[in-house]
Order: structure tokens, then sequence, then C-alpha cells
């Protein structure tokens, strides 16, 4: 009796540890998508301030 409590214990550890890993690697890969999506997002308002400094100076 004390054994099957033992490997239900077991097995709950290691599934529970399973699943945090997973969840864990998903939250990294999303938060590293949304930081590409924001640097993206950032770099094209750069280049569109760039491109309106460029014509500023052209134009004076």
């Amino acid at each position: 009796m004390i054994d099957l409590i033992f490997q239900l214990l077991v097995l709950g550890i290691i599934i529970t540890g399973c699943v945090s890993f997973t969840l864990f690697i998903r939250r990294l890969l999303v938060n590293a998508a949304y930081r590409n999506e924001k640097l993206n997002n950032i770099e094209q308002k750069l280049d569109a301030i760039m491109e309106k400094m460029e014509q500023d100076s052209f134009s004076k």
C-alpha cells in the first residue's frame, strides 16, 4: 500500500515537472515573439523619422 502511494507521488511530481517545464518554454517563446514584434515596430518608426530628417535636410 505504501509503495503504491509512493509511486503515485513520484509520478505526480514527474508529471508536474514536465508540465511546468513545457509552460515555461511556451512562455519564453511567446515573450520572445512579442519582443521581436515591438522591436520591428520601433525600427519602422526610426526609419520613418530618418526619412523625414533626410527630406528636411534636402529641402533646406
